[in-house]
């Protein structure tokens, strides 16, 4: 029994730590996002939480962020008492046996995950939030569930388009500033990422809480909107960028910061994508 017992801990190691040394942060960027963090960083939880890091792409791979972005979440779990991080790309770990320890998912950057073949997937994570716990997404989180309507929903958007390119700066509207997750960002600010447009459906205004937007009113990025593809996906013209929203018992964040290392690197918006981490979790409401 101690023989199988041992057996299955090292099976379950080998499937949390997988893969990630094709995730090769720069040394430098991980220095910085150390000096960012520090003990007071996040919110005090309300007791010990526990958190799973899915990184998965079957699409198109955020390389960088995705390696960034685990180095952050476990610079986090080291330096503050706001969780513990386990981190995977095998759909394995949403058996439901594995998933009901974890308080919050966070989707980092997966793309196209194979929910056709792999069912248990979006059920276990619908059934999951639904009972009580939290899901974050980011960026390319929206990038996924083309063929399972009811969690794209439960995210709140699903990618269209990205006219507004990395590499660039642009305009932002906080229409929540004194929300919790958002409280770090001024009420115009700018950024440096790469923003989706999301379709309506799933996205509904009216089931969300937006607290990011894109800034039109500035020509920089407002002029974007002259691009067809845009307006053909929005007729609406509101581009939300950041939005969180209850899920029967449960909580969601997401955001469509985190397209490279930009993100991670901006302190504010750090803080912003951690924040909605702990709003998941329940730890800020």
């Amino acid at each position: 029994m101690k023989r199988l017992v041992f057996a299955s801990c090292v099976l379950i190691g080998m499937i949390l730590c997988a893969n990630q040394s094709k995730y090769v942060a720069n040394p430098s960027d991980v220095k910085k996002v150390s000096s960012i963090v520090s003990s007071g960083f996040l919110a005090k939880p309300e007791k010990a939480r526990k958190i799973l890091v899915f990184y998965k792409t079957e699409g198109y791979c955020h390389r960088d962020s995705i390696a960034l972005g685990l180095e952050t979440f476990k610079i986090i779990s080291e330096k503050t008492a706001a969780f513990t991080v386990d981190c995977s790309e095998d759909y394995s770990v949403f058996k439901k046996e594995n998933i009901e320890k974890y308080d919050a998912v966070v989707l980092l950057n997966t793309t196209k995950l194979n929910v056709t073949k792999n069912e248990f997937v979006a059920q276990n994570l619908i059934s999951f939030v639904k009972s009580g716990k939290g899901l974050a997404v980011i960026h390319a989180g929206a990038d996924n569930f083309y063929d399972c309507d009811e969690a794209a929903s439960m995210v709140g958007g699903r990618f269209a388009c990205h006219p507004w390119n990395a590499n660039h700066w642009w305009s932002f509207n906080n229409l929540a500033p004194e929300h919790s997750v958002s409280k770090c960002f001024a009420k115009k600010f700018m950024a440096n990422d790469e923003i989706y447009v999301h379709t309506t459906p799933p996205f509904d205004r009216s089931k969300l809480d937006i607290l990011v937007t894109l800034d039109l009113d500035d020509p920089r990025t407002g002029d974007i909107v002259k691009n067809k593809k845009a307006k053909k996906y929005r007729e609406d013209g509101f581009y939300a960028v950041s939005w969180v929203r209850p899920y029967e018992n449960g909580r969601v964040f997401y955001t469509s910061f985190g397209h490279d290392t930009h993100a991670w690197l901006d302190p504010a918006v750090l803080k912003h994508i951690m924040n909605g981490v702990q709003f998941a979790i329940g730890d800020l409401k």
